[in-house]
């Protein structure tokens, strides 16, 4: 079976400090894989080499079979790698549905037409309604992201990512500033779209991590210290002691 995202042995430093050791990753289709590590592990560095924003010095990036890793990242994009950010990236001043017709409008064939003209096409507004339903944001669809609340906002960052039926999601702390209320929303979500997409989730929050992965991944020191199912990387002592220490208990 063709792996959804391989990683084959990916290194990257700046200058003397090493921030991806010979990573190797492969997820299968329809797998929601978690990468979790400590504070400078190496996450944001590996995110960026796997969606075209940080070269890296060796190694390679495979999406469905087909090698990637010189590609930039508006090319990833249209092949069916899609991602959201740590920090919220809206335009504030357009509305809900308005942004996400303009995430479907970069991933197709219209990306070089003026948005403005383009923004009334319903080769866009429909898949970007699709999303905004798929993520309980239907009645939400003409407010200005700015004036959603945090939690719709990172709502609004997934239907982005989702819109253009990617074939692989790197989520970047989907939970990240919320509460418990919203948090839950988005772990049932995400639990919803474990059936239709293959996900490398990063995450800080362990309890939606342990809940909803079907393997996990530990980066430490920028190398895979382990990659096994969630029960197994609970019960690991040396992982213990080394990063999930009493987060789990």
């Amino acid at each position: 079976m063709t792996a959804v995202l391989e990683l084959r042995g990916l290194c990257k430093s700046f200058g003397a400090l090493a921030v991806t050791r010979d990573v190797w990753l492969s997820l299968p289709p329809n797998e929601l894989h978690a990468l979790i590590g400590p504070n400078g592990a190496g996450k944001t560095s590996l995110i960026g080499q796997i969606t075209g924003t940080l070269a890296p010095d060796a190694g390679e990036v495979h999406l469905c079979g087909r090698n990637i890793t010189h590609l930039p990242g508006h090319r990833r994009a249209r092949l069916g790698l899609a991602r959201s950010f740590q920090v919220t990236a809206l335009v504030g001043g357009f509305s809900a549905l308005e942004n996400v017709a303009l995430s479907v409008q970069g991933r197709s064939r219209h990306s070089l037409r003026p948005f403005g003209r383009a923004a009334n096409e319903a080769a866009l507004n429909d898949p970007a309604r699709a999303a905004l339903r798929t993520v309980g944001l239907a009645d939400r669809a003409h407010v200005p992201a700015a004036e959603l609340a945090h939690g719709e906002q990172r709502l609004l960052e997934l239907a982005c990512a989702l819109a253009g039926e990617p074939r692989c999601l790197v989520l970047d702390e989907p939970l990240a500033g919320m509460g418990l209320a919203e948090a839950g929303k988005v772990v049932d979500l995400l639990r919803q779209l474990k059936a239709r997409f293959t996900i490398l989730l990063v995450e800080h929050d362990l309890d939606a991590v342990f809940a909803l992965a079907d393997r996990i991944s530990v980066l430490i020191g920028g190398r895979i210290a382990a990659t096994d199912e969630p029960a197994h990387i609970r019960a690991d002592p040396v992982l213990r002691a080394a990063y999930l220490g009493d987060a789990l208990e």
